[in-house]
């Protein structure tokens, strides 16, 4: 198979773009100007912002913040250390990888410690808050979100940005229509608008496959950590992206439809404006950050109840 742009032979070939294929020169070529395109179309962000982007050690956050670096803009890296070592020390290797990109990259990265700042590893946290949280996934998604937007709003960074691919958002988007949750669904969206305290939140990779995004990282010479976070597996998340593969194999573009489709009929009016779905907002007392509770906000609710459970 020869690549489309120069007639070389192929290296990647993505059935579901028209079965575009292309060498490995065009592929790394094309996905950063696609990026730039999605960065434009849903109008995520500008040449004089300030970003800083999450990063795991994972293939996701490492190539998007390679390819925001590669198209001139102002980016740093937060690395979140979550103390998550079963069987493998899963949070220490994905903190050494993080940090290895931005040393030879000369990039800014900040490291946040959850142990060092709270006193307790996630899975700890999970523990002690068993009765209110099934899972530690569910810890850990209120912990990073707390952590992403308090270093954002510190540190001054107008924009977050977060690696979720295709198939990250697909399988969001599917959970959530079997629910048809009125309260998330409405939410979903490639860039979610900043407002007092909460900075704007943007998807870039949103509308490329993990295929593709793990292409790029190989072809680039990007280390990552392979691992799946062990708390992940049997995971509903898993399970939806799973059976979506299923389509997907039978039918070339299924998640890129469902999910493009979906952000059409959004602004044709298929869900209230926005100002009259966002929820008021309050400060939080104990914290600061804006909490649709009136009292404190989740995650300080949680850290209080660990450590009243860990000094009783």
């Amino acid at each position: 198979m020869k690549c489309k742009s120069c007639g070389e032979k192929a290296t990647v070939y993505m059935r579901q773009h028209h079965k575009l294929a292309l060498c490995k020169e065009h592929f790394l070529e094309w996905l950063p100007e696609q990026t730039e395109r999605f960065i434009k179309k849903y109008r995520m962000f500008g040449r004089d912002d300030n970003i800083l982007v999450a990063v795991s050690g994972g293939k996701d956050s490492l190539s998007l913040w390679d390819i925001l670096h590669r198209l001139g803009y102002k980016a740093d890296g937060l690395y979140i250390g979550l103390g998550i070592d079963e069987g493998i020390s899963y949070s220490d290797e994905s903190h050494r990888l993080a940090e290895k990109f931005a040393s030879e990259r000369g990039l800014k990265l900040h490291v946040v410690d959850i142990q060092k700042t709270y006193g307790h590893t996630i899975p700890v946290i999970a523990e002690k808050t068993h009765r209110g949280f099934s899972r530690p996934c569910s810890v850990c998604g209120v912990t990073k979100r707390h952590e992403m937007n308090r270093i954002a709003r510190d540190m001054g960074y107008s924009v977050l940005a977060t690696g979720h691919n295709l198939d990250d958002e697909a399988a969001t988007l599917f959970g959530n229509t079997l629910s048809w949750s009125k309260d998330f669904l409405p939410r979903q969206s490639p860039v979610l608008p900043e407002s007092d305290g909460l900075a704007r939140k943007v998807k870039p990779l949103c509308r490329f496959y993990e295929k593709e995004m793990t292409a790029y990282a190989l072809l680039r010479g990007i280390e990552y950590i392979y691992e799946e976070c062990p708390f992940s597996v049997g995971s509903t998340s898993i399970y939806y992206k799973e059976l979506l593969n299923q389509l997907e194999s039978e039918r070339p573009g299924a998640k890129l439809i469902f999910y493009t489709k979906f952000l059409e009929a959004k602004d044709a009016g298929l869900f209230a404006p926005p100002e009259q779905i966002r929820a008021e907002l309050f400060p939080c007392p104990t914290c600061g950050q804006p909490t649709s509770a009136e009292g404190q906000c989740s995650f300080c609710r949680m850290m209080e109840k660990v450590d009243e459970r860990t000094s009783g």
